[in-house]
């Protein structure tokens, strides 16, 4: 028996690989609520994955596991599927580590249902307007350049605009994944935005991808935390502060005392050239975090 129209989490989305920011990430839109919460996985140095369709609630960690283990995509995605008695039904796109894509699209997906493989991405959707929908996204992805997150944003706009899920429009998400880019330069998880029930979810998504952009932790996802921002360097202040590097008042005015404790701090730990004038990088950013946490 084939499922519900209403009661399957249809959608369309992009796997990818940046070969050049070592980022992994996956873009979604669907009619279906809170999709961020069950299609989009990803992790550093591993890949990237996408489960839809009448999903499997572990098929994401799953595939990611096999990838880990060194599978190739096209293995995992055998793998993962191999046991399964319901991937009539599934709807599963993989990026490994080395850019490598597999996608998987059940004969029993509601229609119309596929994917697109390209270089390093994989395009997919389910009870979507027509095959073009998925062209549409490649197209877009391959011709657009900037960020891995901007590509990803672009795909789903391009998507939508030629008919996106037939049902309409409510939820979208993104996720990227670097090494290094989570919660105080610690973890992978460099952007994890969801729009859960929205009008307009993939413009929404693109307003608060702009809005992260502008928090200190966005900016260390971007490479670097940006001065003289107010807020940023009062942020800064506090963490010299507790890390016993400075011992002024966390006012969060660049002032030559800030500055100094920045260089200072710095040149302590071999890192004199990560301050600039209007910029302090995501090493050292990571390295003043580790000091404050130190602190105890």
């Amino acid at each position: 028996m084939r499922p519900d129209l209403e009661a399957v989490p249809a959608t369309f989305s992009i796997v990818a690989r940046d070969r050049e920011t070592g980022e992994w990430g996956v873009g979604v839109q669907s009619r279906y609520f809170a999709a961020g919460a069950a299609v989009p996985y990803a992790r550093a140095g591993v890949g990237a994955v996408a489960t839809q369709a009448w999903f499997h609630p572990d098929h994401g960690l799953r595939a990611l596991a096999l990838l880990a283990e060194g599978h190739s995509a096209p293995t995992a995605m055998e793998r993962l599927l191999a046991d399964d008695p319901a991937r009539r039904v599934r709807q599963v796109a993989l990026v490994d580590a080395r850019g490598r894509v597999a996608a998987w699209t059940g004969p029993e997906c509601l229609e119309w249902a596929g994917h697109h493989e390209g270089s390093q991405f994989s395009c997919q959707g389910n009870i979507l307007a027509g095959p073009r929908v998925v062209a549409a996204m490649a197209e877009a992805f391959d011709g657009y350049a900037g960020r891995l997150a901007d590509r990803l944003v672009a795909a789903l706009r391009a998507g939508q605009a030629a008919g996106g899920d037939r049902r309409g429009k409510q939820s979208a998400a993104l996720v990227i994944a670097r090494e290094g880019t989570g919660f105080a330069g610690i973890g992978d998880r460099g952007v994890d935005i969801r729009v859960d029930d929205h009008p307009e979810p993939i413009e929404e998504l693109a307003r608060l991808l702009e809005v992260y952009r502008g928090t200190v932790w966005g900016q260390l996802t971007e490479g670097a935390v940006r001065l003289p921002e107010r807020e940023t360097v009062q942020f800064l202040q506090a963490i010299l502060a507790r890390s016993g590097a400075y011992r002024g008042e966390t006012h969060g005015d660049l002032d030559a005392a800030t500055r100094l404790a920045l260089e200072e701090f710095a040149r302590a730990r071999g890192l004199e050239g990560e301050v600039r004038a209007d910029q302090v990088s995501r090493r050292l950013f990571r390295a003043l975090c580790e000091a404050y946490e130190r602190a105890g």
